[in-house]
């Protein structure tokens, strides 16, 4: 999970406990063995079938850390600490009430003639349901998997300096603008939810919308284009960042198309105008030579892309104060932390 709680994770373990929780009943013989006697380890590994029947269980428990792991981590990340003994204790409560109420349901769903078979099956079905109502519900949980799912897919990337994010608290965060991929890679990669600004024609993206809407990430246009649209995402901005949330900003104001990076635009300015708060600079590296860039024509762009898992870096820089973060003085920054590396 790259040192960082991925809430990314939540969900692929959920997928596949109901993956292999249905597989299971189709593995487990309807009918036990005759005579009803217990068999030994050898003997039960001996029967037809039996290999798949471990195999399943072993990856109920695997995916199960999966979704379980990252959620205690969020509950202890996001509690105050002079009330997070409390929180873990209620949580424990609650466990054990659910634990307690499953066991009765299995008790009655038995008692009413269900097989075991069928009712591992009815569990994994019962936790598809409570998957795809809790996804419904915080949707930041699949956005999150969806966005890893496509990094790691896609990419092969390496960060640096991610400690400088701070723990709480609004902060803006720059960067260079390489590729239609890069708040992807960027919201990824931060150990924080970031809501992105980006230009609405990259937001309105076929496919890429479902996951920037589910990222709340805002769409802005040029003042020429669309003028109640570029105020209404600074009025968007203002409240996430009231809100003690992160706002992630290209000040380039679009791709770069020779590689190099573009004088920033003043749009943070106005930004830390009405709300000043920390500014952390970052700089994306090895993205021009990556798939959907503007380094290749239109036409190339249609062909498979010749960089594929290609290896990218993240540059994070430290914190800038708001009353030194001008755009002339967060470019320069960036450009350092980029270096020679497009």
């Amino acid at each position: 999970a790259g040192h960082k709680v991925e809430l990314g994770l939540v969900p692929f373990g959920s997928i596949d406990l109901t993956v292999f929780g249905v597989d299971l009943f189709f593995a487990t013989p309807a009918v036990p063995p005759a005579g009803g006697e217990l068999l030994g380890v050898l003997a039960f590994m001996s029967q037809s079938g039996s290999w798949r029947v471990v195999l399943d269980v072993v990856l109920i428990g695997m995916f199960g850390g999966f979704f379980i792991v990252p959620l205690y981590a969020l509950v202890q990340q996001r509690s105050e600490p002079s009330h997070l003994s409390r929180v873990i204790a209620g949580n424990n409560i609650l466990n054990a009430v659910f634990m307690v109420a499953a066991a009765i349901i299995a008790v009655i769903m038995l008692d009413r003639g269900l097989s075991i078979p069928q009712l591992l099956l009815l569990m994994a079905i019962f936790n598809a349901a409570v998957a795809v109502y809790i996804f419904g519900l915080v949707p930041e949980f699949l956005m999150r998997f969806i966005v890893w799912l496509l990094v790691n897919v896609g990419y092969r990337l390496r960060t640096r300096g991610l400690g400088h994010i701070p723990d709480e608290g609004p902060a803006v965060v720059v960067c260079n603008h390489v590729s239609f991929m890069d708040a992807v890679l960027v919201m990824g990669a931060l150990p924080r939810p970031a809501r992105f600004v980006m230009y609405y024609k990259i937001f309105r993206q076929p496919l890429m919308n479902i996951v920037f809407r589910a990222a709340r990430a805002i769409p802005i246009a040029g003042i020429k284009e669309d003028e109640a649209l570029m105020e209404d995402a600074f009025a968007k901005i203002d409240a996430a960042l009231a809100e003690g949330e992160i706002v992630g900003i290209f000040p380039e104001g679009g791709l770069t198309t020779d590689g190099e990076i573009a004088k920033f635009r003043k749009g943070v300015e106005r930004i830390l105008a009405t709300r000043p708060v920390p500014v952390v600079p970052m700089a994306l590296c090895g993205m021009w030579e990556s798939m959907w860039s503007r380094r290749d024509s239109a036409l190339a762009r249609a062909r498979l892309p010749r960089r594929f898992r290609a290896h990218v870096e993240l540059r994070v820089g430290a914190p800038v104060s708001p009353e030194e973060a001008s755009a002339e003085a967060l470019e320069a920054k960036v450009r350092e932390l980029r270096g020679g590396d497009r």
